[in-house]
């Protein structure tokens, strides 16, 4: 069972990719996350944290690789996907529950950024005309 998710927070350490082998089609990709999701409550002094958790957060995508060396410790993120409950045993084999979150988007957010570069779409890099807005 899973519940839609939409939450804001801060990645708390370097993400990590993982590769996993498909017989004879690509490779799925997986990039992990831990994310922050921080509850800010306005005080007379600016904000509040009351009631954030940790969780963490899994994307699926064909880029997660890419995207392993784009996403930083701190960097303020919103992430759209569904929670979903994961059962496991520890090393003592006894049962443990967490939540996870399985994500379809992961957005960077502006927040402590000092500059953003875009790379131009490879399949077109050299077809597209230079243009520029007219007033």
């Amino acid at each position: 069972m899973s519940t839609y998710f939409i939450g804001e927070g801060n990645i708390g350490v370097a993400p990590q990719y993982r590769e996993f082998a498909r017989d004879n089609n690509e490779p799925r990709r997986l990039l992990r996350l831990s994310v922050y999701f921080d509850n800010p409550v306005p005080i007379k002094e600016g904000y509040e944290d009351r009631g954030g958790y940790w969780a963490p957060v899994e994307l699926w995508h064909p880029q997660a690789e890419q995207w392993q060396t784009l996403f930083k410790k701190g960097m303020r993120v919103l992430v759209d996907g569904r929670t979903v409950r994961d059962e496991w045993e520890d090393r003592e084999e006894h049962p443990r529950v967490t939540f996870k979150i399985e994500a379809r988007r992961v957005a960077i957010l502006p927040y402590r950024l000092a500059t953003v570069a875009l790379q131009a779409p490879q399949d077109l890099a050299d077809e597209a005309p230079d243009t520029a807005l007219e007033s």
